[in-house]
């Protein structure tokens, strides 16, 4: 459903504005209502529809408090989860300990992640992909991805 990168700016309130590809399907499958949260490996946000957000969400409550790396997620994914609504313009305002998490200044990227987005400061979406590339040569092709055509 969302896929591709998307160079944006946030404004000085701390707003992004989704770009008008993803408006339509944004307001047709939760209108309007997207939920933000950290991404505990890489200094990125994630950023679900409301319905998306709901299904992993119940997965998370599922998982075993008294194990200490699903509490931890829990913690971490649930803990740092805002609600937010695109307004008539399509944006959506970032709280500010998401920002400061992800680093986000006036630069960003969105990264379409098929059901959800991944929303990263250029900077460092620019220095992430560059260490992906060179790891993916480095390491080759893993075994069980050794059927897929691209």
């Amino acid at each position: 459903m969302f896929r591709g990168v998307t160079h944006l700016n946030l404004d000085a309130k701390g707003r992004m504005a989704f770009p008008s590809r993803y408006r339509d399907r944004l307001m047709g499958l939760c209108e309007g209502e997207v939920v933000a949260t950290i991404d505990y490996e890489s200094p990125c946000l994630m950023l679900y529809p409301l319905p998306e957000w709901e299904v992993l969400e119940q997965q998370l409550v599922k998982l075993p408090t008294l194990n200490p790396q699903a509490r931890r997620l829990q913690r971490l994914l649930i803990g740092h989860a805002h609600d937010l609504q695109l307004d008539g313009s399509g944006r959506v305002l970032l709280p500010q300990p998401l920002r400061d998490y992800a680093d986000l200044n006036k630069k960003i990227v969105l990264v379409g992640q098929v059901h959800r987005f991944e929303l990263w400061d250029a900077d460092a979406w620019e220095q992430a992909r560059t260490d992906w590339l060179q790891e993916a040569r480095e390491e080759g092709t893993p075994e069980e991805l050794g059927g897929l055509t691209l």
